[in-house]
C-alpha cells in the first residue's frame, strides 16, 4: 500500500507553542494548573494532561478559585475574561496564537473607528467568542453563503470584515463576493474593507489536502471530533476524493476503507500530535 502523508499535517506553531507551554507548567509543579476550556481539540492530548493534573475549567468557574495558574488557550478569550482574571486576582500564562491576537487588535481598531466588524466563521467556535469579546460595537458573525445573503449592511456604515483564522479559505472568498455585491448595491464600495486574517499555515494545509485528496484512492484526516480545523480538512478532501474518513486515532480504522485501494492519503489537523499521525501512517502499512 502507498502511502502520501501531507508535510503540513500535525501540529501548528500556535497549538504547539500551547501546549508545550502546559508540559512546561507540569514540570515545574510548584502550584495547580487550570486551562481555560480544553488546551487544543484533541481528546487524547486533554487526557494526558487530565492524568497529570491539569483541569479543566470554564468562565464561570475562575471565581471559585484561590490560587494556581489559569492556562489562556491559542483560541483567546475577550476582553472581560482578562478583566475577570485581574478582579479575581489569578495568575495566568496567556499562549493565544498571535495570528489570533493580531485579529483581537483588528477588530478593536476598526469598531473604535465606528465601523460594523463582520466575522466569518462558526459563532459557537471559542476563537471567534473571543474575537467577538474584543468588538467595541456592533459586529455580525457568518459563516455560509444563506447567512451572507440574508446580512444587510447599514447603508451608512463601512464594514470591515475578518475571518476566523481556520476558516476554509475558499468559502471565505465566496461569502467577500457576497459582502461585495451587497455593498456595490447599495453604492457603498469603498466602505467595505476585508482583511483576510486567516492564517497561511490553515491555507497551506488545506492545499496540500486538497492536492492529496485528488491523487489517492483513499483518504484519511486525522484529529479531534471537536476540531474546527481537521472539519474543515475533511470537507475539502472529501469533495476530492469520495472515500475520505474522519478518524480520531488507529482505532478507528476499518479494513472496508481500504478496499480497491493502492494509494492512501494521510493529513491532520492543526490539533493533532505527530505520534497519533505516526501511528495512523504505520497501521495503514503494516495492516493494510
Amino acid at each position: 500500500m502507498k502511502v502520501k502523508v501531507a508535510k503540513t499535517a500535525g501540529f501548528c506553531f500556535g497549538v504547539k507553542r500551547a501546549v508545550d507551554k502546559v508540559y512546561e507548567l507540569i514540570a515545574s509543579g510548584d502550584r495547580a494548573i487550570y486551562t481555560l476550556g480544553p488546551i487544543i481539540h484533541n481528546e487524547e492530548v486533554v487526557s494526558d494532561l487530565e492524568r497529570r493534573g491539569v483541569r479543566v475549567i470554564t468562565e464561570e468557574e475562575l471565581e471559585t478559585l484561590s490560587g494556581g495558574t489559569v492556562v489562556i488557550r491559542s483560541h483567546g478569550v475577550g476582553r472581560h475574561v482578562y478583566e475577570k482574571l485581574k478582579v479575581c486576582g489569578l495568575d495566568y500564562v496567556d499562549v493565544t496564537c498571535p495570528f489570533v491576537l493580531k485579529i483581537h487588535r483588528i477588530v478593536e481598531r476598526e469598531s473604535a473607528a465606528g465601523r460594523h466588524i463582520v466575522i466569518i466563521g462558526d459563532k459557537d467556535h471559542p476563537e471567534v467568542r473571543g474575537i467577538c469579546g474584543w468588538c467595541q460595537g456592533s459586529y455580525t458573525v457568518l459563516k455560509d453563503l444563506e447567512e451572507a445573503e440574508n446580512f444587510t449592511p447599514h447603508p451608512q456604515k463601512p464594514l470591515s470584515v475578518v475571518s476566523q483564522t481556520t476558516f476554509n479559505y475558499n468559502k471565505f472568498k465566496d461569502l467577500v463576493e457576497i459582502l461585495g455585491k451587497k455593498s456595490y448595491d447599495n453604492n457603498v464600495l469603498n466602505m467595505l474593507n476585508v482583511l483576510n486574517t486567516i492564517c497561511n499555515a490553515t491555507e497551506e494545509r488545506q492545499r496540500e489536502a486538497k492536492d492529496i485528496a485528488g491523487e489517492v484512492d483513499t483518504m484519511l484526516v486525522v484529529g479531534g471530533r471537536h476540531s474546527s480545523n481537521t472539519q474543515k480538512l475533511f470537507e475539502i478532501c472529501k469533495k476530492e476524493c469520495g472515500n475520505t474518513y474522519f478518524i480520531q486515532t488507529p482505532v478507528d480504522l476499518d479494513s472496508e476503507m481500504f478496499q480497491c485501494s493502492s494509494c492512501v492519503g494521510i493529513t491532520a489537523g492543526a490539533s493533532t500530535p505527530k505520534n497519533i499521525i505516526e501511528e495512523v501512517q504505520e497501521h495503514v502499512r503494516i495492516k493494510f
